[in-house]
Parts: C-alpha cells; structure tokens; sequence
C-alpha cells in the first residue's frame, strides 16, 4: 500500500496560522469509485481508501481487518521456530523463567504478555525491568547475573536484547536466553538459543513493522502451535491468544507502528478486547483517565501511554507491567492512581525542560541547522525524548535532546519523515563520537561526553544535511473542503469507517470553509484549550469546534478573534447523554 500524491495548495493557502502549506491528497477517482460502488461504501470512504493507497482488492481487509486473513505463520521469523520449541519446553517443565523488559510501553507489553502466558502454561516467572537512570537500556552483566543466580533457567528478552552479547554471554552455560525484539540489528546477533527479530538483517520475514509486543505475540502463537503437536493440552485448558491483544494494541500504537496490514488488524481486533474491560490493570487506567467512552487508537496513544511511560521515565521502572499483570482490581486502581500522579509530575517536569529546550532549539533553527541538538545540565532523561518530539513537531527537524550530569549528555531524538535519525546515530556510535547510541528511522537514543556536543552536532549536521531542504513546517495534506452545514454526524461516521488512525493511516483532514466563529471560549482546567461554535456564511445550523493544548499560541488568538475563517481538522461524531452530534478537532486555521 502506498500514499497517493500530495500536490497543490487548498485554498491558495501556502502560510496558514501555524505557518503551513496546505496541500491536498490526491486519490484515484476511478479507484475510490468503484471501491465505494462495490462495497456500496458512501463515495466519500473510497475516495479516502484511493488516497491511501488501497486497493479494489484490500479494501474489504482495511475497513474488516481480521486476523484470518492477515496473521502470517510465525515460522516466517528467522529463529521463531527454535524460540516456540525453547518456550515450550519451560513450559513442559515447568521451568523457572525471567522476563527482561524494558521501561516504556512496549516493553511493559511485551513483557507482561510473556509473563501472563509462561504462568499460565505452568511455569514460574519473574521479571526485571532495569533502572532507567541507574542501568540505562536493555541487558546489563549483573541483572543478568543475578536473574542466573535466583535460578532462571530461561531468560526472555523483550523489546530488547539484540544488541546485548556482552551481557547476554554472562548466562552461558547457566541459563538459555530467546530474545523477542524489532530493534535495528547491527553487527553479529548474539549467541543464544533463539534471536527473533523482524528487523534482522538475515531475516525476510517482511514483518520489520511490528513492535515487540507484536513479536511477542506471533511467539506465543508459534509456542502453543507447538505444545499443541506434543499433546500438552490433552489434560489442561489452551490459553485464549485473544485476550492478550489488548496489549498488543497498547503497544502498537504508543511504538508509533504503522497501522496498515497485521498491525491494522492487531490493533482492531485488541481494541475490541479493551472495550470489554477485563484486564483489571487496563481498566483501571482507563477509570482514572476518566475514559468512559469506547476506547480508541486516540485513547491508546494520549491517555493510557503516556501514564505508563511515565513511571518508566521518572519513578519505578517495573509499575507498568505490573500494573498490567495484576488481577486484583483494588490493588490495580492504586496503581494506576500511582502511575496518575506520577505522569502529573512527568509533565511538570517536561514543562520546565521544555521552556529552555525551545529557546536553544529556535537559536539552531535560526542558524539554519538540519539538526538540531539542544543540550541542558540537569534535565532529566526521563522526559528529552518527549521534549524532541515536540521540538521536531515545531521546526520540522530532527531533534536531539540530552541532559547532562558529571559531563555526560544522555538523550534521545525523533526524526521526520524521510531522515534517518537512527542510522546517522550509529554511525556516530561507529565513528567513536558517542558513547552508546541506536535507534531507529524516527527514534534514537544517545550519550556523548557534553564537552563533545558541538562535534556530534556537526556530524549530525552533516550526515543528515538534506533535513535543511524540509520546510519550516510540514505541510499539512487535506482530505477535502466542506461548508458547515455538510459537516453531519453522517459524515463523520463515514470517516470513522477507516480507524484505527495513527502512523500510517493518519485521520483524514477536512477544511471547513469560511466558517463564521460566533463564539469561542477557554476550556479546560488551566484554560489551555478553545471551544468555538460556526456558522456558514449563510446561517443555518452549528457546528462545535474545539482546539487542545491551544495556550496562547496562533490558533487561540485566531478562534478567539472570531470572524470568518478557514478551519482544518478532524471531524469527529461525539456522543454525549446518548446525544451524538458532529464536531471539529481544529488542527489549523487561516484567513478566508
């Protein structure tokens, strides 16, 4: 599936309020009509499937997305197989089994699906997530050691492990160790009894999107497949995969996967799994997110992640995924109510270094960097890579964050579109600049000694000296225009049939035009987002508009300035006491 074209400007509008360029998305028109006439689909769901890339063919499986037909045998994975007959002898045996994990969200999922499924096959697990500011990422010699030394015979690593040899060799001859992950793999895969990864280099599974999580689950697929042909389940209950897929869905969408193919179907088929609340630690969250709603990729990515980051990032490294094994629901909600608060602390945190990261990064935009690198004594690692993600959403470059304590700069970075972050890094973890580093296209992470920053900036500077073709801001692409009388629940509706959104599927974009503000307000507990009501020129009926995390930026004082406008955004059908009515999540606006 690829991506129509993006050309022209909507509107004539080359610099809207958040200086962007608003282009349109072409689709197919013949495409998008005979999808529509042979899925009797509204005309307005094949277009929006054309514009993506769908095909007449793959468009019952992008609105169905069903693990039937999009599931791979997991034996695609190089290793899978000697992985599955690993697991399922622990589990014959009963073994005593460690789960190494890692501290963000797919970690904490990986990781407690593992942990769920070795225990209900019968064997004894613990698991270690390492501390991030004391151990740093992945494997470490004395975790692995000590896990050998409280009698593991297997160690699982997931989300992580593919660059551990030096760590992962301490286990020799003392304990087996199958690594799960979809990190990039450079160099020699370690020597152990099973390495799984999409990502590979030997392995053409194809399958190089997928997050742990979702290796994690194809493992446990392979494993009960085995077990199965040993005759394991003659005298005991098979466990039911399904329910495990809620935090496969979790997973994929905090990882920032592509929701196209498997992933599309993960993702759908687990939210549907999360809608039932039976995971006492998932519906907990949901509870003090105050989320009584159907959940959503929405939901996922900017209710449940970032409060399970959160403890990865400031506090106990393991809360997430113990929160996500835990039965009891009283002992759940205290530790959600715990991961609450310590995600309130996390973004005051963030707010601190946020203020300073942005005046540096401004001072590097203005110089003209294609990357940008901002350093700060002090600030903490937990939260850099959320502050370079929002750097790079402001300039549209990539961005690296560090905090530096006894002259080291620990950070991470996120990437746009097309610009390689992850390679450039290792290649100056390679070239000695850095002390560790590696990542991905749109992610790494990094340390270098701080009186080196403006030697790694160059090497940045230089390795990704195309970034400083990019715009200042990114183009916005636009589905179509509507006036407001055409923004209707029906329509709205018919836009929903393509969620999940996320990466890969971004949610459409609709521009209302020449919308008439008549009247726009604070909201919110500090009075950060702005609710608006629209009119058509013409009068007639209004629309609702609202615009998060506005403050005092462009789109406040445009919607708060009122007159007449036009309004990009995402129209949404909203329920409230049983009443559903359309609304406008404003992204943009420009002058009419």
């Amino acid at each position: 599936m690829t991506d129509a074209p993006l050309t022209d400007a909507v509107l004539g509008i080359t610099r809207s309020a958040t200086g962007r360029r608003w282009i349109w998305r072409q689709a197919e028109a013949r495409v998008g009509l005979a999808i529509a006439q042979r899925l009797d689909l509204p005309e307005i769901v094949g277009r929006l499937l054309a514009a993506r890339g769908v095909g007449l063919d793959d468009a019952p499986h992008f609105l169905e997305p069903t693990l039937r037909a999009l599931l791979p045998d997991p034996s695609c994975l190089r290793d899978m197989d000697l992985a599955a007959a690993r697991l399922a002898d622990a589990a014959q045996a009963g073994e005593s089994v460690a789960v190494f994990g890692d501290y963000d969200v797919d970690g904490a999922c990986s990781g407690a699906l593992m942990v769920r499924l070795l225990r209900e096959l019968g064997c004894t697990v613990t698991h270690y997530v390492p501390d991030r500011l004391n151990e740093g990422y992945g494997p470490n010699p004395g975790a692995i050691r000590a896990l050998c030394e409280r009698g593991a015979t297997l160690i699982v690593t997931v989300d992580c492990g593919i660059a551990a040899e030096e760590a992962l060799a301490v286990a020799r001859d003392r304990a087996d160790v199958v690594i799960l992950d979809h990190h990039k793999a450079e160099g020699a895969v370690p020597r152990v009894r099973a390495a799984v990864n999409p990502n590979r280099l030997d392995c053409g599974s194809g399958l190089r999107h997928l997050c742990a999580a979702g290796v994690a689950f194809l493992a446990a697929v392979a494993t009960l497949r085995e077990l199965r042909r040993r005759g394991f389940f003659a005298s005991r209950a098979e466990p039911d995969l399904k329910l495990y897929l809620d935090l496969v869905a979790l997973a994929t969408v905090c990882d920032v996967m592509p929701l196209t193919g498997l992933n599309r179907a993960l993702v759908a088929q687990g939210l549907k799994v999360m809608a039932r609340r039976e995971r006492a630690g998932i519906a907990a969250l949901l509870a003090v997110a105050q989320l009584k709603d159907q959940p959503s990729a929405h939901t996922l990515g900017f209710l449940l992640g970032p409060r399970i980051n959160a403890s990865g990032r400031i506090a106990e490294s393991d809360l997430g995924l113990r929160l996500l094994v835990e039965d009891d629901p009283v002992t759940a909600r205290e530790m959600a109510r715990k991961l609450d608060e310590v995600n309130k602390r996390r973004q005051e945190v963030e707010a601190d270094v946020l203020t300073a990261a942005f005046e540096a990064a401004q001072r590097q935009a203005d110089q003209g960097h294609p990357v940008i690198l901002v350093t700060g004594e002090g600030w903490h690692p937990g939260v850099v890579g959320i502050v370079a993600g929002r750097i790079k959403e402001k300039f549209n470059r990539p961005a690296c964050v560090a905090g530096v304590g006894a002259g080291l700069a620990k950070g991470s970075g996120r990437s746009v579109p097309g610009v390689d972050l992850g390679a450039a890094i290792i290649a100056a973890r390679q070239s000695g600049l850095l002390e560790t580093g590696g990542g991905h296209p749109m992610a790494a992470g990094f340390s270098f000694r701080a009186d080196r920053a403006g030697e790694v900036q160059a090497f940045l500077d230089e390795r990704l000296a195309h970034a400083a073709d990019l715009p200042s801001a990114a183009d916005l692409p636009v589905e179509g225009t509507i006036a407001v009388p055409g923004a209707t629940v029906a329509m709205a509706q018919s836009i929903a049939r393509l969620a999940p959104f996320g990466a890969g599927n971004e949610e459409p974009v609709f521009v209302i035009n020449r919308a008439r503000v008549v009247r726009a307000d604070r909201v919110g507990k500090e009075g950060n987002a702005v609710r608006a009501f629209l009119e058509g020129e013409g009068g007639g009926g209004r629309l609702k508009a609202i615009c998060f995390r506005a403050k005092d930026g462009p789109l406040a004082q445009a919607l708060l300035g009122g007159g007449v406008m036009h309004l990009a955004g995402h129209l949404r059908a909203e329920s409230w006491n049983d009443n559903v009515t359309p609304g406008l999540h404003v992204v943009d606006a420009a002058p009419a």
